[in-house]
């Protein structure tokens, strides 16, 4: 068991800040750092529950006795840093807010646990599979009007200007963290090119795919802009092609199609969510990216293969 009092408050802030950066599957403390920068660029608001989500997640996996090589990894923080995120964007800021961010983290250390536990027997990571489900109940359950439907695609493919490209390239990277400024994705970008050049590259490719994909479809400009339906396809290509296959000319090849594959699956879910107020959050990343890992015994190419999720 690994117990809060046993921390310093350097070693503290460097769970801390992996924690943060695990949302984008990097370990690196600097790239957490660049993270919580974006963060409060964002807003006060969400680098405040950002952190307090983080907080509360990792300290209540600790003091439940979690693996003590995970709690130092940051894997135990960043669904909690999610939820935190998640809670305040619904409610506001507010000491209730608070106290609700930070059950509802502590919750996400118990999901982490047992959804570790059960898809490890496949060998599938739980990514932020325990954060959708959190915020998933809350979004459903807290007293707020529902969502407003998304616009039917056109008939035709969608038509960006060059800054409204610029502006979907950018919101795609920040909507993983639910921001919607567009400096904010750049400052994300900057975090994980701090770590790893090939993760920086799969989060850009991913988000040129999804603007792609989103536009041949005919998705609505607007929402294109504001990065609905890219963030996921940039958590896609990072999980694929930077960390959970080895990189090759195939697995490049097959990150990809799932990015592509994940922007009609995202906005498939926000329609399906939309009656009951709730929001796909990161569940298309999850479930696309479950799918072609799973896939990958079945597919004789090479680096094509779920020896490193495992």
């Amino acid at each position: 068991m690994v117990r809060p009092r046993g921390w310093t408050p350097a070693v503290f802030g460097q769970i801390q800040l992996r924690g943060i950066a695990q949302v984008a599957l990097s370990p690196s403390p600097w790239t957490g750092l660049f993270f919580t920068v974006a963060l409060f660029a964002g807003s006060w608001r969400i680098g405040v529950y950002g952190l307090l989500g983080a907080a509360a997640s990792t300290g209540a996996a600790a003091v439940l006795g979690a693996d003590r090589d995970g709690l130092v990894k940051g894997l135990e923080g960043y669904c909690g840093c999610l939820t935190g995120i998640a809670v305040v964007v619904r409610l506001g800021a507010s000491w209730r807010t608070a106290v609700l961010a930070v059950l509802a983290a502590a919750v996400c250390s118990v999901l982490s646990a047992a959804a570790g536990r059960l898809l490890g027997r496949v060998g599938l990571p739980a990514l932020t599979a325990p954060f959708c489900l959190v915020a998933g109940a809350l979004a459903i359950a807290l007293p707020t009007a529902p969502a407003a439907a998304p616009p039917l695609p056109t008939a035709g493919a969608t038509t960006l200007s060059v800054a409204e490209l610029g502006h979907a390239f950018c919101n795609n990277i920040g909507q993983v963290f639910l921001l919607d400024k567009w400096y904010a994705g750049l400052i994300l970008l900057a975090g994980l090119l701090v770590a790893s050049r090939t993760a920086a590259v799969a989060a850009a490719c991913g988000s040129v795919v999804a603007t792609l994909t989103a536009c041949a479809m005919g998705l609505p400009a607007d929402r294109i802009t504001e990065g609905l339906y890219g963030y996921n396809a940039v958590l896609v290509a990072i999980a694929l092609a930077a960390t959970f296959l080895t990189l090759t000319p195939w697995t490049a090849g097959y990150a990809t199609l799932a990015a592509a594959a994940s922007v009609p699956f995202t906005a498939a879910w926000q329609t399906f969510d939309q009656p009951s107020g709730g929001s796909p959050f990161t569940w298309p990343f999850v479930v696309t990216t479950w799918l072609f890992l799973a896939a990958g015994p079945a597919l004789d190419r090479p680096g094509i293969s779920i020896e490193k999720a495992t």
